[in-house]
């Protein structure tokens, strides 16, 4: 199964490279899993990281330069966002228009990849799919 990372996992990958839940280890083995990481979720990283709360402190403490250098080590193929990609709509659309997961439910219609998710939000999407196999 060719699986897009939604932003999350790459947090979750920052947070403790290599450290995957149980429920992802199955997911991945079970599935023959080819990883796939967009630029759309490397672009939001890099949003987050230079926005700043009230406090002053950032919203996201990833650099995504460093993020790039630790999916280098991985086995992921990194997914550009295209013309293409940015003219195709959504189908069936989401609810709450967050323009982020559009994109990557887009890239994964257009790349015949699913989108591999613990967005409840996202959950229920026919593009979407969470660790545990539901879709």
């Amino acid at each position: 199964m060719r699986i897009l990372l939604d932003t999350t996992y790459l947090y979750r990958l920052m947070e403790a490279p290599g450290a995957l839940s149980d429920a992802d280890r199955r997911f991945f083995t079970a599935r023959k899993a080819q990883l796939f990481v967009s630029a759309v979720s490397i672009w939001e990283m890099r949003l987050k990281h230079d926005a700043r709360h009230a406090s002053g402190a950032r919203k996201s403490r990833f650099d995504p330069n460093d993020v790039l250098v630790v999916l280098q080590a991985q086995d992921v193929t990194l997914l550009p966002m295209t013309a293409a990609h940015a003219a195709r709509a959504l189908d069936p659309p989401i609810a709450h228009k967050d323009p982020f997961d559009e994109m990557l439910l887009v890239q994964a219609q257009e790349e015949g990849l699913r989108l591999l998710t613990v967005d409840r939000q996202l959950v229920g999407h026919p593009l979407a799919v969470t660790p545990d196999g539901r879709a």
